[in-house]
């Protein structure tokens, strides 16, 4: 299952609220902070596009600086999005092979509708809120506005990103709302997996 949002949507959380269900969920972008790591295949990839001057002193990719590379300019967003996203992808089935057989497993990533991507998936959970909450609550991050707004035009609204789901999560309420929210659809991803899981042994 793939599950998305947008910035500060509550995507992580949600994600941290399925693992303490003992539920198994793989963070995409933990995924990449590994690949930007020294050496590893991700941080030579990027090398390749933007110079030796993107890494950090340690030698592995200045993830701040590569940020604002790629809101400045589309163009390198898309080049490294080509170039990250395939190795990416390997990593997260490398995961999924690793499980074994489980009920349900689940990627977190904020990019899977933007890419195409989360039509690999057998479902897909959106984690919604309205635009104005999602720069409020950046802006509580401690992000400016200019790099949350940055941040938002380089993601699909979340207003689209529901049109694509099977199941929605909407975090539009208080805090202490969410982890009824998040029940609530969770017993609806179980009811798809079991109708999906009848079909195919049929």
């Amino acid at each position: 299952m793939g599950l998305t949002g947008g910035l500060a949507s509550g995507k992580s959380t949600v994600g941290d609220m399925l693992r303490g269900n003992e539920i198994p969920v793989l963070d995409a972008d933990l995924v990449v902070h590994d690949l930007y790591r020294p050496g590893a295949a991700g941080t030579q990839a990027v090398v390749e596009i933007f110079g030796p001057g993107i890494l950090d002193s340690e030698g592995g990719v200045d993830r701040g600086a590569l940020g604002g590379r790629v809101l400045r300019d589309r163009g390198l967003r898309l080049a490294l999005e080509a170039a990250i996203h395939p190795l990416v992808r390997t990593e997260i089935q490398r995961w999924l092979e690793s499980l074994g057989p489980v009920p349900v497993a689940v990627v977190e990533a904020a990019l899977l509708v933007e890419t195409g991507s989360y039509r690999a998936y057998d479902r897909l959970v959106v984690v919604w809120c309205r635009r104005e909450q999602q720069l409020d609550r950046a802006r509580a991050r401690g992000i400016t506005e200019s790099r949350a707004l940055g941040l938002l035009d380089a993601q699909n609204p979340l207003d689209d990103k529901r049109e694509v789901a099977d199941v929605v999560i909407d975090n539009s309420g208080p805090p202490e709302a969410l982890e009824a929210e998040v029940t609530r659809a969770w017993t609806k991803v179980e009811s798809l997996c079991s109708r999906q899981n009848l079909s195919t042994t049929e």
